[in-house]
Formats: structure tokens, sequence, C-alpha cells
């Protein structure tokens, strides 16, 4: 039976530990044990030795079921991974960040050609554009291909050189310890290359800063807040790499009729004492044109009435939305003496079927209050 420590007790993680929290139990035992931070000490060496050994097997998913499963077992001799371990291998990511705090830089690998930011622009339509769909041309400042070196950053007719530093890797190595550390080269900044003659246009960067002009297709059921996606469309990435993407941001400005509630449009129109009371046709504005709509006899105030399909359509175009129209019944005001004549032989004629409504309130008003 092997007397070897338990590797989730070496770290002090448990057995349910996430990749992450090895990750960072390790990182933290690594830092404290580094033989380069207690020169001289062969126990923190033996430790540093043991937390490597034990995240070497717990951060690889294969390893950690076989240890699991048979413990130390399965790095014997006859185990399936005999053979050993190498302190070295495996831990770049770790040990970047290490080497980070040691000597003020990770490991690095050749940098790529980085990719462009991405840009934003806020678009103001009307409520009539945001419905129907539009396409509109907008103008954004924005890093483009230097046209005069084509984006090399060289002058023209002559090309950029292999970095003397690195030699075209891009990073530069030496020894500490007994571990070698990669940098990235501070003379190419990881390129790789340089350029000696650079353009007198964009003074070797590759790009320049213009306006461009873009023609942006908005689709109908837009609202404010919705998001369009131009692929490409957004910084130049330095050295040649890839643009980022333009996200334009749309805010739609009120209508002095509709208010939009998702895909349904709300509309309020005042209709007459006497249409309320005697019913009548009507025109209703919608987002198609007038259309006619029947207001029944005895119509309350604050009735709303429903338009089926005369909503907005979603952007997929799948669904469309209803209009809902409430009405209003308008106090005529300004009223002539024989108009104030005819309303008085009126009210002297009504009755409790002609005012159901006020009967029906002031009967609870006498419940409650005698």
């Amino acid at each position: 039976m092997s007397n070897k420590k338990d590797y989730y007790e070496m770290l002090g993680v448990n057995r349910n530990a996430s990749e992450d929290e090895i990750k960072k139990a390790y990182r933290k035992l690594a830092l404290q044990h580094h033989p380069d931070r207690n020169p001289g000490d062969k126990q923190a060496e033996e430790k540093f030795k043991e937390v490597s050994e034990a995240y070497q097997v717990l951060s690889d998913a294969q390893k950690r079921s076989q240890y699991d499963q048979f413990g130390h077992a399965a790095f014997g001799d006859s185990g399936p991974f005999a053979g050993g371990f190498d302190f070295t291998s495996g831990f770049e990511d770790v040990f970047g960040d290490i080497f980070g705090e040691f000597f003020g830089g990770g490991t690095a690998r050749r940098r790529s050609r980085g990719r462009g930011e991405d840009l934003r622009y806020n678009l103001t339509l009307s409520f009539e554009q945001a419905v129907s769909g539009t396409e509109t041309k907008i103008k954004i400042p924005r890093h483009g291909a230097c046209e005069t070196c084509h984006g090399s950053g060289a002058k023209p007719g002559t090309t950029s050189q292999t970095c003397a530093t690195c030699r075209g890797r891009g990073q530069v190595s030496f020894q500490q310890g007994f571990f070698s550390v990669s940098r990235t080269c501070g003379q190419c900044h990881g390129q790789g290359t340089v350029i000696k003659d650079p353009c007198a246009t964009c003074a070797g960067a590759g790009r320049v800063r213009k306006m461009h002009t873009l023609s942006v297709k908005i689709p109908p059921g837009v609202d404010t807040g919705s998001r369009l996606k131009l692929r490409g469309e957004g910084e130049m990435g330095p050295a040649g790499g890839t643009p980022g993407d333009l996200y334009v941001v749309l805010q739609v400005e009120p209508h002095p009729i509709f208010v939009r509630d998702n895909l349904d449009i709300l509309c309020d129109v005042p209709i007459s004492l006497v249409q309320a009371a005697l019913g009548a046709e009507i025109d209703v504005p919608t987002l198609d044109g007038k259309v006619k709509m029947k207001i029944p006899p005895g119509t309350q105030s604050g009735k709303v009435f429903r338009m089926k399909g005369r909503g907005v359509r979603d952007v997929q175009g799948y669904h469309q939305g209803d209009q809902h129209v409430r009405v209003t019944v308008e106090t005529p005001t300004h009223l002539t003496a024989r108009q104030k004549e005819l309303l008085k032989e009126f009210a002297a004629l009504g009755s409790e079927d002609v005012n159901p409504l006020s009967k029906g309130f002031f009967d609870k008003v006498k419940e409650l209050f005698g």
C-alpha cells in the first residue's frame, strides 16, 4: 500500500473540487514553495515537487479519473500511467502567472495579428421607419487599411524584416533556476518582424483613421434597444489583423397618436356624447391608414376595442400584434342656450334605465354610509 499523501489533501481541496479550484490551490502553493523564493530550502523544494505532482494528475481529466478509481496504484510500475512525472510539462498556463509574479511578465507565445475593436453607433428612427423597416446610410470614423502600404506598415517598395532579437519567434527565453522561461520580445512586441522603413502615411501602423459611409438595412418590427450587428465593419485589427464588428443600437422616436406595447399598438380616440349614446361608425387611424370601426349604442368612456392583426409584425415576420382602441367620451363645451335647454329637457326625462352605472354606484354608497 502506498505511503504517499492523498493528492487532494496535498492541494487542500475536496474530491469534488472544480478545475478552477484545483488550479487556484496549486498556484497559491507553488508560489509559496517555489525554489527561487526559497533558495537552499530542501523542504520547500520537496513540497513544490509534491504539489506539482498532485496538480499534474488532478488537472488532467483522464489521470484524475484513474486516480479516483485506483489511487496511487494507477501510477505504479504496472499502472496505466507508469513512468513518473515531468514537473515542467502541462503547467504553462499556471507557470505564466507564477513567473509574472517573479519577473513582471509571464510566458508568451508569438502574438498573432490581433482582432480589431468592436464599434457602437446609435441610430435614431422614426416610429414609421421602425415599424415598416427602412434603409439608411450612416457615417462612422474608424481605422481602415492604409492605402499607401496596403496595411503592411512598411514604406512602398520595402518589406518588414525578421526580428534579430528573437529571430522571428516573437519571444525570448532565459533560464531561471531549473525552468526555462519565455517572454514577449521587447523589440518586435511579439510580432516576429520589425519595420526598418515605415510608411510615411500611417507611420508604420498599417492603418489610418477616416470616415466610412455604410448602408444599413433596418428590418420591419425593430424597437428601441434593438441591435444590428454588421460583421467586419468595426475597427481594423493592428498589423492587418481581422476587423471587429459594428453594432448599430436603435432608438425609436415617439409617435403623436400611437403607443407601442411589444407588438401591439395602443390608440386613444375621442367620440361625442351622441355617438356614445346612439352608436356610430367612426374612422380610426391604423398603421395602414384609416379603418372604419363601429361604436355600439351605450358605449362608456374608456371602453377598449380590439382590432385584430392591426399591430406590428415581428422582425422574423412570423407574428403580428393587434391594435387596441380606447374611446373617450368627450363632454361638450361652449353650449348655446338652445343646446343647454335640450340637455336639461333630456335630464328631466332621465330614469334609472338611462343611467345604470350611476344608480349602481349610489346604491353601493348607501350600503356603505347609509
